[in-house]
């Protein structure tokens, strides 16, 4: 049968299936069944060629069932799909497993292209009302327009505002991104290929071209590993975050600055914003945190600031010519002229190693002989910093490369001054503009690395030097005396220790550590970040460790609080850090606190977390102001909702008002990370979503919570603590339940992150890491983490005082912060499914625990019911069609990844179990390779049987990325 009818008759069958399970378009623009469909199309064509007929009937017959599950949520339709499952052998079992996961791939791809086509539709149209109410967007325009028309602050207002903020975004260590780099960027080419597809103006030839092209990414990608054979190092996980700045920041920024130009002028500011207002600015951890991560040492820490370093002076090489080329006038002004004919007279020779512009410029074309010796000085500039990486030294004269970003910004900004008063401003503010916003965003060093390492190991180092002055033992000490030793030292100028100073590995570590910020310049480097910090003498024996370091820039240090009890006694600690004068002379009037949002949560819970976390930024921010200090809150929210993740724009508008006045440092973790910047149209939205909700924020802040609103949250909160607490850390049965029912134990094989996924390696939940613990419960779609607290807190108020629904319903409307939190947890009910947490149980947990397992999900249910009560929805996500309609059309193929992994788990864990094979499927292309079979030699050292190690990565995989998030 020719391909084209076989495709119509079986096609027929996920094709019907999907417009089924789909809701109804959402709005005219709504294209996402339709490229969804697209998608689905090419890649079971590609199943059908490398498989055969059998394996691609077999996953239609998967979805099929899972769908009908999802539908009816009948559970014998999962053993009917368990059945189908573990009848495929190891070959056909991986085959199943990628093909579900690539669907997925392919389904979120859809849902970028939609989400960009709906907001083109809707930039054209000028129709921006609705997106104010949708739950991820920010729009620039739309804010300034808001602030003007319905707030009534003026244009010049809003100008100022926007000129003083600044918004830092962090880009975090581990990355959680379960998916590779080399699958990245084939993703990328679908989206593109999928956008041109969709263009009002294709050809049929270009139709055709695309059409082949996509067909071939996704085969790529489908006959791409998708497993990390081997755990990232550092310098892999700073070399992939810095790509995203090669790939789209670099040019996003100067875009979007460019935009807000634009939009101020829409509102009569004929003023664009100055390219050195410090509107965004990107710091990294990656290479630099080394909180419970030993595989970052000093030396990465060096690797990573001198790579980075080179990474910038190579983007600024490859785009200086464009400028030359650009700038050929001939007119200047006077102060220009003297510039280049100095430069002229001195540089007379050809450089044969450029392309362009190799031989003397001559001196009727100013502006390039300026831009000709920033162009030498920054060749000088890449060389030295790649030798200092490759050998450690560097031949290069210093004075011939660019040393601060002042030397830098001057001859540039030299040009700049002179085409504006020669009349020529609009070129002044063409490319130069943008290369101007990109030297002072990015700077020399292309991000500030933070250093972050916990106060623990400052402590050991400190107590060593102590027991070497024989004053002894610092650990032994009471706060009180430590603080005093810490101050008569800082207040001294001897040196403590010597070269002879006994020191473990780690002690070592630490002090090397403080030695390479000393060496490099002190633009690498942000802020020294302290983690489980928890009282003034944290953050002055890091000062005391800079001195003696002879780091003459010292690092801001920033204090990070996580634990419920840290959070309650951080205005304290600050407190009496402001009122130490040599502290209050030393930070200048301005410092920085980090809160951390992951942490917190698995301490106490999500609803005690978020509110205590509210609370202490008030407190914080009232304690600075008391003396006089201007405070920024760095937020080190997660990736999911469990770790303090969830949409950005949501987030800081819901943040306790006076609480970010225009300056906000947040970090983007992991697999956020790809979501907010792999792509052109997703860096813009990203940088425009933190820029308009920290200006609306601050120019329009939430209201303050009502007394008795207060008076709630904290009743609110201490009940859903003792709950949360009462089962995760108090209940005997409650570990082993959890290293049970889900794949924690597992998790490591993924070889995710280049970090360990826990503090100590034995220990219980205190010692997991809350990357791993949020990872496990997403994966069985159950969400503990996040809800658990919430329901016998709710009811014990409705209980306790029929009110207090009404209460707690005029809360939801009234105030951001409350809203913000249960809407939050309403869509991670909308991604949960306790279906499929009762699977896991009965394939894998023991009898006697069972109990315990119903137990939680009547917990469950009865929270995601008070939820909705204090909502006021009938359904899940009532007031989100397009998230709703999203999250339906992957449930399918969730499901099926699911029930391969509760069986694969059961398989691996229970050797004995047994399985009834069929005959292999997979028909081979080649008949001497057996592609499917050769899936099963990739991994030659499993622990497992032939398939299940690779079998449960990739339903791992595939379920992060259907969930869209990992930890």
């Amino acid at each position: 049968m020719k391909k084209g009818g076989r495709n119509l008759e079986k096609m027929g069958s996920i094709d019907a299936q999907l417009r089924l399970l789909a809701p109804a378009k959402v709005s005219d623009d709504d294209k996402l069944v339709e490229y969804d469909v697209l998608l689905l199309d090419r890649f079971l064509d590609i199943l059908h060629d490398l498989h055969g007929e059998d394996i691609r009937q077999t996953v239609q017959d998967c979805y099929e069932l899972a769908a009908e599950y999802e539908s009816s949520m009948d559970p014998t339709k999962l053993d009917e799909l368990g059945r189908v499952l573990t009848s495929l052998d190891a070959g056909d079992s991986i085959v199943m497993a990628k093909s579900f996961s690539q669907m997925l791939n392919l389904a979120n791809l859809a849902e970028e292209v939609q989400i960009a086509h709906r907001q083109r539709t809707k930039l054209r149209r000028g129709d921006l009302a609705d997106e104010a109410s949708a739950p991820t967007e920010s729009n620039i325009e739309e804010t300034f327009k808001r602030l003007v028309g319905q707030l009534k602050k003026s244009p010049q207002e809003i100008f100022d505002s926007l000129k003083n903020q600044t918004v830092d975004i962090v880009l975090t260590a581990h990355p959680t991104q379960s998916i590779r780099r080399s699958l990245l960027q084939k993703h990328g080419r679908i989206r593109n290929c999928l956008t041109q597809l969709y263009a009002k103006d294709i050809t049929p030839s270009d139709k055709q071209e695309l059409d082949e092209a996509l067909q071939r990414e996704i085969q790529a990608a489908f006959h791409t590993d998708e497993i990390r054979r081997t755990a990232p190092t550092p310098q892999d996980e700073m070399r992939a975050g810095m790509s995203y700045f090669h790939e789209t920041i670099w040019k996003g920024v100067p875009k979007f600055l460019r935009r807000v130009d634009t939009a101020l002028k829409n509102i009569g500011i004929n003023e664009r914003v100055p390219y050195n207002a410090p509107l965004i600015q990107f710091s990294s951890w990656m290479g630099g945190d080394r909180d419970g991560n030993p595989r970052v040492t000093p030396e990465v820490t060096r690797d990573v600031c001198l790579l980075a370093r080179m990474m910038a002076a190579n983007l600024y090489v490859s785009q200086i010519d464009d400028l030359m080329f650009e700038l050929s006038m001939w007119r200047c002004n006077e102060e220009l002229r003297m510039r280049a004919d100095e430069l002229h007279r001195t540089s007379n020779r050809d450089v044969k190693h450029y392309i362009e512009f190799w031989k003397q410029i001559p001196p009727n074309e100013p502006y390039r002989i300026i831009l000709g010796d920033v162009r030498d000085k920054l060749y000088h500039t890449r060389e030295r910093a790649r030798q200092l990486l490759a050998n450690g030294v560097s031949d290069g004269p210093e004075n011939m490369t660019f040393t601060t970003i002042e030397q830098f910004l001057e001859p540039l900004e030299l040009c700049y001054r002179s085409l504006c008063a020669c009349g020529d401003r609009p070129i002044a503010d063409g490319s130069l503009l943008d290369f101007l916003r990109q030297v002072s965003t990015f700077g020399l060093s292309l991000v500030r690395l933070d250093i972050r390492q916990e106060s623990d190991r400052h402590t050991d180092v400190i107590d060593s030097i102590t027991k070497y002055l024989e004053i002894g033992s610092y650990r032994s000490w009471s706060e009180q005396q430590r603080q005093e030793w810490l101050l008569a030292q800082l207040k001294g100028k001897r040196p403590l220790f010597g070269a002879d100073l006994p020191k473990t590995e780690e002690m070592s570590d630490v002090l090397d550590t403080f030695r390479v910020i000393s060496e490099l310049p002190s633009d690498n480097f942000g802020a020294y970040i302290i983690s489980m910090a928890t009282s003034p003498s944290d953050v002055l024996a890091v000062e005391l460790l800079q001195r003696e370091c002879q780091v003459k820039s010292p690092l801001r240090v920033v204090p990070l609080f996580e634990k419920l009890a840290d959070l309650k006694a951080a205005p304290a600690v600050m407190a009496r850090l402001f009122s130490i004068n040599w502290y209050k002379n030393r930070i200048n009037g301005k410092h920085e606190v980090m809160i951390g949002y992951s942490d917190s949560g698995k301490d106490a819970g999500r609803f005690s977390a978020a509110w205590q976390l509210y609370k202490a930024q008030e407190e914080l921010m009232l304690t600075a102001k008391q003396f006089g200090v201007k405070l920024t809150m760095f937020h080190g929210r997660g990736g999911t909702v469990g770790r303090g993740g969830g949409p950005a724009h949501l987030a800081i508008l819901s943040q306790p008002p006076d609480t970010i006045h225009g300056s906000l440092r947040v970090t983007v973790q992991g697999e956020v990370i790809e979501q907010s910047f792999g792509e052109g149209n997703l860096c813009f939205r990203t940088l425009q979503r933190f820029t308009a909700a920290t200006l609306e924020h601050g120019m329009h802040p939430p209201i303050s919570p009502k007394p008795e609103w207060r008076a709630l949250m904290d009743e609110l909160a201490d009940i859903a603590t003792n709950e949360y607490r009462s089962i995760v850390f108090q209940e005997p049965r409650f570990v082993e339940y959890f290293r049970l029912a889900t794949p924690e134990l597992e998790y490591g094989r993924m070889n995710i992150g280049s970090r360990p996924s826990k503090r100590k390696p034995s220990g219980g939940i205190e010692s997991l890491r809350a990357i791993p613990w949020i990872f496990s419960w997403t994966q069985t779609r159950f969400h503990l983490p996040v809800w658990l607290g919430f329901g016998a807190a709710f009811k014990h108020a409705i209980e306790k005082d029929s009110k207090n629904l009404e209460t707690m319903r005029v809360m939801y409307n009234e105030w951001p912060f409350f809203r913000v939190t249960i809407d939050l947890v309403e869509m991670v009910f909308a991604k949960g499914n306790p279906g499929i947490a009762e699977l896991y149980d009965k394939l894998l947990v023991s009898p006697e625990l069972l109990p315990f397992g119903e137990q939680l999900r009547a917990n469950y249910e009865e929270t995601k019911n008070l939820l909705l009560l204090i909502a006021g929805h009938n359904h899940l996500l009532e007031g989100y069609p397009y998230l709703k309609q999203r999250l339906r059309l992957r449930d399918a193929y969730i499901t099926t990844l699911n029930v391969l992994q509760a069986y694969t788990l059961k398989r691996i864990r229970d050797p004995s179990y047994d399985v009834k094979v069929r005959p292999h499927l997979s028909k081979d292309v080649m008949e001497s390779s057996k592609p499917a079979a050769e899936l099963v030699k990739l991994n030659p050292t499993s622990d497992y049987a032939p398939g299940l190690e690779d079998t449960l990565i990739l339903t791992m995989k595939g379920i992060a990325a259907g969930m869209q998030n990992t930890g």
